[in-house]
């Protein structure tokens, strides 16, 4: 492995933060591809460029240090809900995972170890956050406003843009009505109060999603009363967890075939889940009847059976793993609401029924805003196009969930229609940031500035997904879920075998994309194809 640089054409910097009075923070910074965000895409795209031996690039980071929702999330029960061998880069596999769900402490070590594995703090800016973006033309780079963390304003100046930001990153917090005068403390999961002792409170918990599965019963037995505020009763399996024993760390450690062969039993056995979820539920009953014996151990009082009963098909909202959520809600100090909640008062919160219930804190287990959090970005791209307006008023489109026509040179990991209800979407940012390089390569290729996407194209993959996903459990199963934007189109979820999304991108098509000269003149098709051959999942 070349040592890194980091060297720009101008205004070349090191790897660390830019800080205030930072003579570089005076005059635009210059590299070839910026990344923005520290999760395993950023990471990811990082990692390949080194092994690509190109070290010409930054990766953007708003906070102080790398994770992405693995780093901001760190409230208690905090873990992943796919196993933790099929949930890692493949290329850099943990033969010593403690457990076969991973916790979030262990998931961002491994990531920070990946991070110093191989030296990319040095391209990192950290304490730098991207505030909007736009094309160029002229010479053919994104101009990326950002602000440091003391309010400093930097440029930078990419020929390439990767967006790794995800979608699991702006948190979702509903406006109740009241909620200006309370004088208890409230906050979400995702930016946890550690300083806010719950010991002996009356805590309301709003939502029932992921993050509320694994945080209420951490809190159960600490607090005085814990009141459910339940929208939808979500499906919950039993989590097959426990520790994993010393000898399987050690064997996965001195015999790796035996650690990849693991690995593969976990993802074929993940993968069986996709036949259900996209036209066949009829294979999900069997899964059905899991959960429903699950709940009925669980929960012996029939009044709360009911109300912990799902009214849809499994699978049209994310499956939920867990062998404590239930004995939590069954405790003496649980209550399980199910009429809304519509005002709060200072010492309360009142349901619809009128209710009032005392509190002194309020939780949000609301998850995040996922396809309404393109309406955050400021991406300007040819023609002064409007990325987010063009999504927000006619749907949101892409090639592959990675390219968008009107947006040379911009690249999303883990972007629309692109997330997973069955499986590791690590397998599908290894997918697409092979595909981002290997784009990135034909326009090298052909000493081309940029390298855009077809509308034809984007128009052929946006219309079979579509058809796709109309059969889908999450547009037939009878749920409302976060996957559908507000028109009622499913625009997160890959509807289908990942494998199939691993062909789909294992060669960039030229007649797909065209090139564009520093001027902004078409340079015409790329005459043969690019493969994405970095890696394998």
């Amino acid at each position: 492995m070349n040592a890194p640089t980091a060297e720009a054409a101008e205004g070349a910097t090191s790897g660390r933060a830019v800080e205030a009075g930072d003579e570089l923070a005076s005059r635009p910074i210059n590299t070839e591809v910026a990344i923005i965000g520290t999760g395993f895409s950023g990471l990811g795209m990082g990692i390949a460029l080194v092994k690509d031996g190109r070290h010409d690039f930054v990766i953007l980071e708003k906070a102080d240090d790398v994770g992405g929702t693995w780093r901001d999330n760190s409230y208690p029960g905090c873990a992943c809900d796919v196993q933790s061998h099929m949930y890692s880069f493949s290329f850099e596999q943990n033969p010593s995972w403690s457990r076969m769900f991973s916790p979030q402490p262990e998931i961002w070590d491994y990531l920070r170890r990946v991070t110093d594995k191989y030296q990319l703090r040095r391209y990192v800016r950290f304490g730098v956050e991207v505030t909007g973006a736009r094309w160029d033309p002229d010479s053919g780079r994104w101009i990326l406003r950002t602000r440091t963390t003391s309010g400093e304003p930097v440029e930078y100046r990419a020929q390439f843009l990767v967006a790794g930001v995800g979608a699991l990153h702006i948190p979702n917090i509903p406006a109740l009505p009241g909620i200006e005068r309370f004088a208890g403390t409230a906050f979400h999961s995702a930016q946890w109060n550690h300083d806010y002792d719950l010991t002996g409170k009356k805590v309301a918990v709003v939502g029932t999603g992921a993050s509320a599965i694994q945080f209420v019963p951490e809190i159960a037995g600490q607090v005085e009363k814990v009141t459910l505020f339940q929208r939808s009763a979500p499906w919950v399996l039993p989590k097959l967890d426990r520790e994993l024993p010393g000898w399987t760390k050690t064997l996965f450690r001195v015999f790796p075939p035996a650690r990849r062969a693991y690995r593969a039993a976990v993802y074929w056995i993940n993968e069986s889940l996709a036949l259900g979820f996209n036209g066949h539920p009829a294979l999900l009953r069997a899964v059905e009847r899991v959960g429903r014996r699950h709940l009925a151990r669980q929960v012996s009082d029939p009044v709360l059976r009911r109300k912990l009963m799902p009214r849809y098909t499994l699978g049209c909202k994310r499956v939920l793993m867990s062998n404590t959520y239930y004995p939590a809600l069954a405790g003496p100090n649980a209550e399980v609401v199910t009429a809304g909640l519509t005002e709060v008062r200072e010492h309360s919160v009142v349901d619809s029924d009128g209710v009032e219930h005392q509190v002194d804190a309020i939780i949000y287990g609301t998850g995040f805003h996922v396809t309404d959090s393109f309406d955050y970005l400021d991406i300007k791209g040819r023609d002064g196009r409007d990325l987010a307006a063009e999504w927000r008023d006619h749907g949101i489109q892409t090639h592959l969930g990675i390219t968008v026509s009107g947006f040379p040179n911009l690249f999303f990991l883990l972007g629309p229609n692109t997330g997973l209800g069955h499986n590791s979407v690590v397998f599908m940012i290894e997918a697409q940031v092979r595909y981002a390089l290997a784009a990135m390569k034909l326009a090298r290729r052909h000493r081309a500035e940029a390298i855009e996407v077809r509308e034809s194209a984007q128009a052929r993959f946006n219309d079979e997904i579509q058809r796709r996903l109309a059969k889908g459990v999450w547009s037939t199963g009878g749920c409302t879920n976060w996957y559908l934007d507000a028109k009622g189109v499913n625009r997160t979820i890959w509807p289908g075998q990942t494998w199939r999304y691993w062909l789909a991108t294992r060669t960039v098509e030229p007649s797909d994309f065209e090139l564009i000269s520093a001027t902004g003149g078409t340079g015409g098709q790329p005459d043969a194809p690019e493969m994405a051959t970095e890696g394998a999942a």
